[in-house]
């Protein structure tokens, strides 16, 4: 089965009111682009649509994103990873509550030739400053998204601004994370990535793994029912369910399930 990723525009269009959809129960899902990037959504979906009946339409945008698309009602589904924004939504009214799904972990990836001398380390926030020391090209997402909320935490915990050099050897991309890494991989930069999107790009060139193991590199991911109080056209039933099958046995197995080369890319955590 082909995934149907669904453009931000076409949400904007207004899908609530078009015929030809509503023939078909469905459900819209705003998502981080790890979660398209690795293979997961086509590999847990159909299951999940087989058994409810229910099509799942994903929108697969930065973090930073997918939760304005939330709060702006284009969506019946969140699902993220940047716990503290998360929380919020919540706090604020907009989601109706959070559920832990899965979690992975971030690497950093950089060139071989390691201009750094970061390669094996174990602490990203020492790694960081040694990027920065040396002036070393890294690029970064400047999007928003998850990973970028995580990478500028390391760099806030390292007492550097790198927005100060932007433009220099700090690369903002603007763009998702494969876009992102094929910037890395043609100029020879650092940059910060989720093992899941890492493990399924095709485009590595002359990077690899310099810097994993860090407790802090932890990356969760959460889901959360747009509150149909705030946005009476969110399918909160369809969503639930959704969300109650993905936290549960099933969909927690399918997570569990999905392997790339003999790696399972996420680990589930529900409950």
């Amino acid at each position: 089965m082909i995934r149907k990723f669904v453009g931000a525009a076409v949400i904007a269009l207004g899908l609530n009111t078009t015929a030809a959809l509503a023939e078909t129960p469905f459900i819209v899902v705003q998502s981080t682009t790890s979660t398209q990037n690795s293979g997961l959504f086509d590999h847990i979906l159909p299951g999940f649509e087989a058994e409810s009946g229910i099509d799942v339409r994903v929108v697969a945008v930065g973090t930073g994103q997918a939760i304005r698309n939330a709060i702006n009602g284009d969506g019946d589904v969140l699902l993220v990873h940047a716990k503290p924004a998360e929380e919020k939504i919540v706090a604020d009214g907009w989601g109706v509550e959070r559920s832990d799904v899965m979690y992975n972990d971030f690497v950093l990836v950089g060139p071989k030739s390691d201009p750094a001398r970061v390669k094996g380390g174990t602490d990203i926030v020492a790694a960081l400053t040694a990027v920065a020391k040396a002036k070393a090209p890294f690029a970064s997402r400047g999007d928003d998204s998850g990973t970028h909320k995580a990478e500028l935490g390391h760099w806030a915990t390292s007492g550097i601004d790198p927005t100060d050099a932007s433009g220099t050897w700090y690369r903002e991309t603007g763009s998702g994370m494969g876009a992102t890494l094929n910037v890395a991989s043609g100029m020879g930069a650092y940059a910060l990535t989720d093992r899941a999107t890492w493990q399924s790009f095709g485009n590595k060139g002359n990077l690899e793994v310099m810097v994993e193991g860090d407790p802090r590199l932890f990356n969760q991911y959460g889901v959360i029912l747009v509150n149909p109080d705030k946005h009476p056209k969110v399918r909160a039933a369809s969503g639930q369910r959704f969300i109650d099958w993905l936290t549960g046995p099933e969909g927690q197995a399918a997570i569990a399930s999905y392997t790339l080369d003999g790696q399972q890319l996420f680990f589930p955590n529900a409950h």
